[in-house]
C-alpha cells in the first residue's frame, strides 16, 4: 500500500534573487525606453531586448505595459512609502514635525529634489501617457490630488504656527507650495534650464520662505 506525501513548498533563496535581479533588470531597461522615446513608441518586445530577456519573461513578471510603468511608478516615487497614508508617510512627517518653519520649508525643498531626481522624467512619461489611457489617467490624476494634499498638510502646520505672511489663507499657500514643488517646474528647470539639482533645492527653499513666511 502506498501513501500519498504531501509535498514540502520548495523555497530557493538563489531563485528568488535571481528572479529579483531580472526583475530589476526589465524594469531599468523599460525606465530607459520609457524616458528616451516615450510610452506610446515604447513596445515590450523592445523592453525586452533591451533588458536582454525573452519577451515572455516580460509578460510573466509584469503582465502588460501598463504594469511595467506602474511598477516603475511605484519604485521611483514613493518607494517603500506606498501603503502608508499621506499623513503617515514619513517624509512628510519628518517636515510636518519641524518646529521652525524656515526649516520646515528648506526640509520641503530638499526632499522634493531627492524624489524629483529619482522619480520627474518618469512622471513626464506618465502624465504624457495619461490621456491615451484610463487607467493611466486616473493614477496621474490621483497622484495630483495626493501631492496637493501632502503641501496642504505643511501649510496647515504653517498656518498653525501663525508663520505665514499676513493675509494669506491656508488655500493660497497650499497653491503655492503645489505649483513650486510641481515635478513639471522642476523638469524646466533642471532638464530644459540646465539647472543642476541642488540649485533647484536651494532656489526652491528660498522662494518658499520669501513667498510664504511673515
Amino acid at each position: 500500500m502506498t501513501r500519498d506525501v504531501k509535498r514540502r513548498p520548495y523555497h530557493s533563496p538563489r531563485r528568488r534573487e535571481q528572479a529579483e535581479a531580472t526583475r530589476r533588470q526589465i524594469l531599468e531597461a523599460a525606465q530607459r525606453l520609457f524616458e528616451r522615446q516615450g510610452y506610446v513608441a515604447t513596445s515590450m518586445a523592445a523592453v525586452a531586448a533591451e533588458a536582454g530577456v525573452a519577451l515572455k519573461t516580460v509578460y510573466v513578471a509584469f503582465e502588460s505595459k501598463r504594469g511595467l510603468l506602474l511598477a516603475l511608478r511605484h519604485v521611483l516615487l514613493r518607494a517603500n512609502e506606498e501603503a502608508a497614508p499621506i499623513a503617515e508617510r514619513e517624509s512628510l512627517r519628518e517636515v510636518v514635525d519641524e518646529s521652525d518653519p524656515q526649516r520646515q520649508l528648506l526640509l520641503d525643498a530638499h526632499n522634493s529634489r531627492i524624489v524629483k531626481e529619482r522619480a520627474a522624467p518618469l512622471m513626464a512619461v506618465l502624465r504624457d501617457a495619461a490621456p491615451a489611457d484610463p487607467e493611466l489617467g486616473a493614477l496621474w490624476e490621483r497622484i495630483q490630488v495626493e501631492f496637493y494634499e501632502e503641501q496642504r498638510s505643511i501649510a496647515e502646520s504653517l498656518f498653525e504656527k501663525q508663520a505665514l505672511r499676513r493675509g494669506l489663507t491656508v488655500d493660497r499657500a497650499t497653491d503655492v507650495l503645489w505649483s513650486l514643488n510641481h515635478p513639471d517646474l522642476y523638469t524646466l528647470l533642471v532638464r530644459d534650464c540646465g539647472w543642476s539639482p541642488e540649485q533647484y533645492e536651494h532656489w526652491l527653499g528660498d522662494i518658499l520662505c520669501s513667498q510664504l513666511l511673515a
